[in-house]
């Protein structure tokens, strides 16, 4: 059964609708004119009908002053924000806003190791000089977590005129600690911002059981991903800033370079919607939603060898067996029509739906299925042990060459395993989660080559510059100075 929201104020969507049902006659982009050009399915040409331009009554993202600033006040509304964007490029485009407000060339920013690779490129492309604070391992979830406040009290001592602290809030698998509201706090004592990749957190609002939004906690700009966790579209995303130290017309100016002039109103209308699915998300949607989750890890927790872990965010859910990697389980649950969010070499990671009473999913049929996905593991070869992947050592950390000298640079392709000690020319990133395992102008560490080597032989996907079959990564061809 679907949800179907009814009388509620989406403005963007109200204003799609009542110009959609005028049945205006196209001379104007896009050239597919509602759809009757298009060869795409029917549901996907339906869809198209709405999709259209800065037309009378619709405004302009760029410059708005009707419903889609009414919308976006709304959203700002209910985040607590100064001001709220909304972002049709991404959460990517934001992390780029928002480094980009804050940050100049050869000026020195604090960034959580374990971030997303867009930080790192808006890092790159600003020519900003990194130091990297390595997060805590988290044991229960085998996945790098948070940072700490000594950490980041540390990196300020050492770099008093860093210029902004960018943080991960929650990671990928749902982590938040308990910190993060101190640290804010204290780089504010240094009149440092704090930039905040939220993606994965767009839900928090909505209150508990959910964790409190950094935005909350006092963060200067937050970056929220609205389609991985909200009914929102792919690229949908929200940007919201509250601060003392960033001008609100600074981001919106770096937000107006860097979209496309031409946004999609498919994607905006489906901000206007999540931002009313959260907004109207009530007590006993929570209630509704806890119970079937907690039915669901029940039923989970009955069939033989499987181990589910939950985390700090209820909508994220791990699924282990004892001697097969998170690869292996992943093939299985594919094959039975069941796709994860994300494997590694331990585990899979599960988003769940964030339901609202009256709305149901398919649990029953999904529990059978990763019972026979289960099922089928048996009688495969186990590894009798995983091994941990070594975590690289708390503590600060820079780059050796900035991206810029490093692109000025002779490389040379060698085998990674006799990369120890050499410079990066290049990133190497497991996707998903798109968090750097090495980047361009580090320094590289056994503790990388035996990631690297663990992720090789577990068939984990990697982008950037790596030749697999040769089993080679491009370093920077003279040796950095000891």
């Amino acid at each position: 059964m679907r949800f179907i929201m009814k009388d509620v104020n989406r403005p963007l969507i109200a204003a799609l609708i009542k110009f959609k049902e005028a049945n205006p006659i196209s001379f104007h982009v896009p050239g597919h004119k509602g759809g009757i050009l298009s060869g795409l399915p029917t549901e996907l040409q339906t869809a198209l009908q709405y999709d259209f331009t800065e037309l009378a009554g619709l405004d302009d993202l760029h410059e708005p002053s009707g419903v889609i600033e009414e919308a976006q006040q709304k959203l700002s509304s209910l985040y607590g924000s100064d001001r709220s964007f909304f972002l049709v490029n991404g959460s990517t485009v934001g992390n780029l806003a928002m480094v980009y407000a804050t940050c100049r060339a050869g000026e020195t920013v604090i960034v959580q190791r374990n971030a997303h690779k867009s930080i790192f490129h808006a890092i790159e492309l600003t020519g900003a000089r990194p130091v990297f604070v390595s997060p805590v391992w988290d044991q229960i979830t085998k996945t790098a977590g948070h940072v700490t406040v000594a950490q980041v009290g540390e990196a300020l001592e050492a770099y008093p005129d860093a210029k902004a602290v960018i943080l991960t809030y929650p990671t990928y698998y749902g982590l938040t600690g308990t910190e993060l509201e101190k640290i804010i706090r204290f780089c504010h004592t240094y009149e440092v911002p704090v930039l905040v990749d939220e993606a994965h957190g767009a839900h928090f609002v909505v209150g508990e059981p959910f964790p409190r939004s950094a935005l909350e906690m006092g963060a200067d700009v937050v970056v929220h991903s609205a389609h991985k966790t909200l009914p929102a579209m792919t690229m949908a995303s929200f940007l919201h800033i509250r601060s003392d130290f960033i001008a609100v017309e600074k981001v919106a100016h770096y937000l107006g370079m860097l979209q496309s002039s031409s946004p999609s109103y498919l994607l905006m209308a489906s901000l206007d919607d999540a931002r009313a699915y959260a907004e109207f998300y009530n007590g006993e949607d929570i209630k509704s939603f806890m119970g079937q989750r907690m039915d669901f890890i029940k039923r989970l927790g009955i069939i033989p060898g499987l181990q589910t872990i939950v985390t700090d965010d209820p909508l994220k859910l791990i699924l282990r067996i004892e001697g097969f990697t998170g690869f292996d389980i992943q093939k299985k649950l594919e094959a039975e029509g069941i796709y994860g969010e994300i494997a590694d070499p331990y585990q899979v990671l599960f988003v769940l739906p964030l339901l609202k009473v009256g709305t149901t999913y398919p649990f029953d049929e999904i529990c059978e299925k990763i019972k026979i996905a289960v099922a089928c593991l048996d009688g495969l070869d186990r590894i009798v042990n995983l091994g941990e992947i070594p975590s690289l050592e708390e503590g600060l950390s820079r780059l050796a060459y900035t991206f810029e000298e490093v692109a000025n640079m002779e490389v040379e392709w060698i085998p990674y395993v006799e990369s120890v000690g050499r410079v990066a020319a290049a990133s190497i990133i497991p996707y998903p989660p798109g968090i750097p395992l090495l980047m361009a102008g580090e320094i590289v560490k056994d503790e990388h080559i035996q990631t690297l080597g663990k992720l090789l032989q577990m068939g984990a996907k990697l982008q950037g510059a790596i030749r697999i079959n040769e089993k080679q990564i491009v370093v920077v061809k003279n040796r950095v100075e000891e």
